[in-house]
């Protein structure tokens, strides 16, 4: 009864109940109305059921319709996925690749990957798109990286993520003069965070709107990449969070100071786990997974640096 049933009828099945309507749906695929409409005809044909009420304005899913709709997906899903990985054996070295790269990663240490990748991809050029929290994940998902590397822990169905290694995470710190740097007993509270500003970096994907990461205090600096946030804080413009390889030298030199968090039982940070992420239905030729390889080297059995 099933051998009849197609991929495009799952994509016209999952596109609908999406879109909320044909018409919608038709619009999104680039097809006539009743070319998707004799496509779920078809389908619930083949499958002996009704996926849809049609009773109302919108088609409204079934019961049977509802529980099908995620078994579509994943066919759908491992479907792309398959097509992808046979498209990789017959492709030759990529000219280009583009990865999202996530600004908490130590960046000597993402240097010299790119420098191992040089040697071994010559003839292939790599663009580097800075992205904080989870963009990395959204430039990958809109196709304008074909890789990203990134400590945020964000997935999505359509994505493969490998946790390829940790980094030590964030410190907390701030001028050595600030107010917050100076000796106390206790650990800072929310409350004595209040009246201290928190240079913090905003998140430019919309996947976070009305969400936010580690801000502790209700006065804050927010800035759009995280050097301006590392020079507003040597600046004594306030304090905030930043990657420990990034701040190791100013805590040493002085120029920077621990800010004691009372939600922290110590100064060290915690580690972050790093994740290689690719849409799963994209080949991933030769020098992407040349790309991958001398990146999950580089960050697995790395030891984390101390405070």
């Amino acid at each position: 009864m099933l051998d009849a049933l197609t991929l495009d009828q799952l994509r016209v099945f999952v596109s609908i109940a999406d879109r909320g309507s044909f018409r919608a749906a038709a619009g999104s695929l680039g097809r006539a109305q009743s070319g998707l409409s004799a496509a779920i005809a078809n389908l619930e044909s083949e499958l002996r059921l009704s996926l849809f009420d049609r009773s109302q304005h919108r088609p409204v899913l079934t019961e049977a319709g509802a529980t099908l709709l995620a078994e579509a997906r994943t066919l759908l899903i491992k479907a792309d996925a398959f097509r992808a990985r046979a498209n990789s054996f017959s492709e030759g070295v990529e000219a280009e690749l583009r990865m999202a790269q996530d600004p908490l990663l130590p960046l000597p240490l993402v240097a010299e990957a790119i420098r191992r990748f040089q040697a071994e991809f010559p003839s292939v050029r790599l663009e580097l798109e800075t992205a904080p929290m989870t963009s990395a994940l959204t430039a990958v998902l809109e196709g304008r990286c074909d890789l990203g590397l990134t400590a945020a822990e964000e997935h999505d169905p359509h994505v493969a993520s490998e946790g390829v290694g940790e980094i030590a995470g964030m410190v907390a710190v701030c001028h050595p003069d600030h107010p917050l740097a100076q000796a106390t007993a206790t650990r800072w509270t929310t409350v004595d965070l209040a009246d201290h500003v928190q240079v913090v970096v905003a998140d430019p994907s919309a996947r976070s709107q009305g969400r936010n990461f580690g801000v502790l205090s209700q006065k804050t600096c927010r800035v759009s990449e995280i050097a301006t946030k590392h020079a507003l804080i040597l600046g004594g413009v306030g304090w905030g969070h930043l990657p420990l390889w990034m701040v190791q030298a100013d805590l040493k030199a002085k120029r920077l100071a621990h800010v004691p968090l009372a939600m922290q039982q110590t100064s060290a940070p915690r580690p972050l786990p790093v994740y290689l992420i690719r849409r799963i239905d994209r080949p991933f030729g030769p020098a992407a997974s040349g790309l991958s390889r001398i990146f999950s080297d580089a960050f697995r059995g790395r030891k984390l640096p101390n405070t």
